[in-house]
């Protein structure tokens, strides 16, 4: 059976920080985060989805995560959520 990996970025409400993660169920994930189970995200409550990338293969899923935390990757996404508003 194949699934779909979702890289992901979301968005804290209070100081608009990003926290990009790497999940089979993006929602599932997301709510995780908003009630405080994931300890880096805790006290930076509430998040917001901002970005999703749907990717077949975990270890190609893996290494668009691992890019997007860092150099290129951020100003990435930084381009595209300044596209956004």
């Amino acid at each position: 059976m194949k699934y779909i990996y979702y890289v992901y970025v979301i968005q804290s409400k209070t100081d608009s920080r990003l926290y990009v993660g790497l999940s089979k169920d993006i929602s599932k994930r997301v709510k995780a985060h908003n009630s405080g189970q994931v300890f880096s995200t805790k006290g930076f409550r509430p998040w917001k989805l901002v970005y999703q990338e749907e990717i077949c293969e975990r270890t190609e899923a893996r290494k668009r995560e691992k890019f997007l935390k860092h150099g290129s990757g951020k100003e990435f996404i930084k381009k595209i959520l300044k596209n956004k508003t």
